[in-house]
């Protein structure tokens, strides 16, 4: 075999200790390969991860390597800053409210030409360029994501429950399953636009981890993985809490150990656990190659999330 080049152009061969390490590595990823083959994994991806080249092409490798290794990977893409930047670029004022957009018609329009659009098939053609067959869809086609108007409730400060319009901003109803199905039978790999559809074939926008949980939980994934631009949930003292329970993290949420924009991300993977998911995951998805790191050792890379009943292990 030939002696690996550095980039001065020598030949002098790899370092013993390095190639031990990766060897080490490999052969620690064993049972975790035996367990998950053939399993489906839902990767919600999104956060900085997707404005930066080198990470978008790192993950696209990750997700090509897991299929190639019998797991079915299912990606769920979000694409907030893209759709601000092009409502921006069009004049088109954008409201929050609690973190989400209030969508009206002409909003929800830019909305899926940017996350079906161009968002959805960069992700597409970045999986494929790492030598997958990547499929890029959205929750309407198919009807895979059927959708109702989300009911967002606020409260005043007279401390009254105040129901806010956010127009078409929905949640999933109904998971089209066939649809995921039929492309997993294929052998391609789903990217999918978190839009849905209405009774009367209406767009709505739905929030990613919310879609990305809903699919997990209606396939019966393995797997939810939360690609965020944190490292996970953090314990009291600032320190990285590798695995919780549900029943942990409701207690960590009631008691504020777990609070702002984390809430919602770890209630969506409880609803996960709950509808039938083995585990869901918090974890940065700017760590290269983080999603190996998180299923592949023993150690992980993020925060895992398991049914009270369940012990730890591969």
């Amino acid at each position: 075999m030939a002696a690996a080049a550095k980039d001065d152009g020598s030949k002098d061969p790899p370092n013993a200790r390095s190639l031990l390490r990766t060897a080490r590595t490999l052969s620690e990823a064993l049972p975790y390969l035996q367990e998950f083959s053939g399993r489906t994994f839902v990767i919600k991806y999104g956060g900085h991860a997707m404005g930066d080249p080198r990470l978008a092409e790192l993950f696209a490798r990750d997700i090509v390597l897991l299929k190639q290794v019998g797991i079915n990977p299912v990606v769920v893409h979000g694409g907030g800053p893209q759709i601000g930047r092009m409502l921006e670029r069009l004049q088109i004022k954008s409201q929050f409210v609690d973190g989400l957009r209030v969508t009206d018609r002409d909003t929800v329009e830019i909305v899926e030409m940017v996350l079906a659009g161009a968002i959805n098939k960069e992700v597409v053609s970045e999986i494929n360029r790492a030598g997958g067959t990547a499929v890029g869809i959205s929750g309407k086609d198919g009807n895979l994501i059927r959708a109702r108007k989300l009911r967002h409730e606020r409260k005043t400060d007279s401390n009254i429950e105040k129901v806010v319009d956010l127009g078409y901003v929905g949640e999933p109803v109904e998971i089209n399953n066939l649809v995921l199905d039929v492309l997993a039978g294929s052998h391609m790999i789903p990217v999918i636009a978190p839009l849905g559809v209405g009774e009367d074939g209406e767009t709505f926008n739905i929030n990613a981890d919310t879609a990305a949980g809903a699919i997990a939980g209606a396939v019966g994934a393995a797997r939810l993985m939360m690609l965020t631009d944190v490292a996970g949930v953090l314990d009291t003292g600032g320190d990285l809490v590798s695995e919780i329970d549900t029943s942990q993290a409701r207690t960590m949420i009631g008691e504020g150990t777990i609070s702002g924009g984390m809430i919602p991300k770890v209630e969506t993977c409880l609803d996960a656990v709950a509808s039938g998911v083995e585990a869901a995951v918090i974890m940065d998805g700017r760590v290269p190659h983080g999603l190996l790191l998180e299923l592949f050792t023993e150690h992980g890379a993020g925060t895992m999330i398991r049914r009270e009943t369940e012990s730890s292990g591969p």
